[in-house]
């Protein structure tokens, strides 16, 4: 049994998208800037895709494919949403739209603070510890 004529439509549309969205289209080239930042964008792609189809009457001998009338079609949108941005240091993802709620914001906040809870404690730790070797090193003198 020969293919119907509508396979090839859909195969046609299918293999147009796949071309167009690859992984680089979501994640983009990185670009690193004079300080050795590293800017990645991201992207939201978002895509439709439809195909149809119908058969009028009987086929002829000659030419099956005669009677046969359809038509496929698709839409793509690539929409960009953040950026992560790798310093030296650390790792950043900046989302282009804020529109989040306070709690989303909270939550986005909390690894900042506790990196810097994190610091404070270490700054303290530090402080104690110098504290203490000039303790035994007094007490060594005498």
């Amino acid at each position: 049994m020969a293919e119907h004529p509508i396979n090839g439509l859909m195969e046609t549309a299918m293999q147009s998208i796949k071309d167009m969205v690859d992984v680089n289209t979501i994640v983009g080239e990185p670009v690193e800037s004079k300080d050795g930042t590293i800017i990645i964008p991201i992207s939201k792609v978002s895509f439709g895709f439809g195909a149809g189809g119908s058969d009028f009457g009987q086929k002829t001998v000659a030419n099956s494919d005669s009677n046969f009338g359809g038509g496929s079609g698709g839409g793509a949108t690539i929409e960009p949403v953040a950026f992560m941005v790798v310093g030296k240091e650390e790792i950043k993802l900046m989302p282009i739209e804020k529109n989040t709620s306070p709690a989303q914001d909270i939550i986005d906040s909390v690894p900042t603070l506790i990196d810097k809870v994190v610091k404070v404690f270490k700054k303290k730790k530090d402080k104690s510890s110098d504290v203490v070797s000039e303790e035994v090193a007094t007490v060594e003198t005498l």
